[in-house]
């Protein structure tokens, strides 16, 4: 789990002599292991912010508090369910950088991701022409490939929770074995398709050689078993698919500075 600090975050901004720091980014997070709903979200962004360069710093936010903390910030539900009762969940950003008097203040993940790439052109994850391809490969990820892996992780992110238990229960021996088993079934699945980049691409990442929005929705899976279940998790999916998995980790390595 080594953070490697770049600090390459703050460049671009000179300071004025008196100590006016420029306004940053705040990304709002969970600390630590967390049940959250699928908690790779907020490292989507985390990724997308490392990888663009922006100055930004981090707001823990427990469990307990997410809707009373976004609530006191006028963040909009991320979602709202078929009762019409919002939905708040992290991330959410708030950006002061083009105004600081009307920071923006969003929610919703791939929101957030769109709206980083159009205020923030530079060093693009969604090449030209790729938004509508890109958004459904994560949707995959999102919905299909990591669904497996709930079973495994949430009782995990539950025992390491600071109440213990709770939830659903561990699962056991056999039990585990075939859960690991469903999973490996969508690594196989995705290493097959992301293979047939390596003819007219790097092999590694989903669109040719450079990393985009997609590897990152990917490596945030990646992050959260490689925190989450390192000895039992990690060790085997590195070594899976000829080590594919660890090769696109160690590409988007450079981009998970916790700031």
């Amino acid at each position: 789990m080594s953070r490697h600090h770049h600090h390459h975050h703050r460049s671009g901004y000179p300071s004025s002599g008196r100590g006016m720091s420029p306004p940053l980014i705040t990304l709002y997070d969970i600390p630590g292991h967390t049940p959250q709903p699928w908690a790779p979200n907020i490292w989507r962004i985390r990724f997308i912010l490392n990888y663009k360069n922006l100055p930004y710093k981090t707001v823990w936010v427990d469990t307990a508090n997410v809707e009373s903390t976004l609530r006191s910030i006028n963040a909009p539900p991320s979602a709202v369910r078929s009762d019409g009762r919002p939905v708040y969940t992290l991330p959410v950003i708030v950006d002061p950088t083009r105004n600081p008097m009307q920071p923006e203040v969003l929610s919703n993940t791939n929101h957030i991701a769109e709206y980083l790439e159009s205020a923030y052109p530079a060093r693009p994850v969604f090449p030209e022409g790729s938004r509508a391809m890109q958004s459904l490969f994560v949707h995959y990820i999102q919905e299909v490939f990591a669904k497996p892996l709930l079973p495994i992780m949430i009782p995990l992110s539950h025992q390491q929770m600071h109440h213990g238990g709770g939830g659903m229960p561990m699962l056991q021996g056999s039990q585990r074995e075939q859960a690991w088993g469903a999973v490996k079934e969508q690594f196989d699945f995705l290493a097959m398709i992301m293979d047939k980049n390596a003819g007219d691409g790097d092999g590694t990442v989903a669109m040719g050689r450079e990393v985009t929005y997609a590897d990152f929705a990917l490596c945030s899976v990646l992050v959260w078993i490689e925190r989450m279940a390192a000895h039992d998790g990690w060790t085997r999916v590195r070594g899976w698919n000829g080590g594919r998995w660890a090769r696109l980790y160690e590409r988007c390595r450079p981009y998970m500075d916790e700031l």
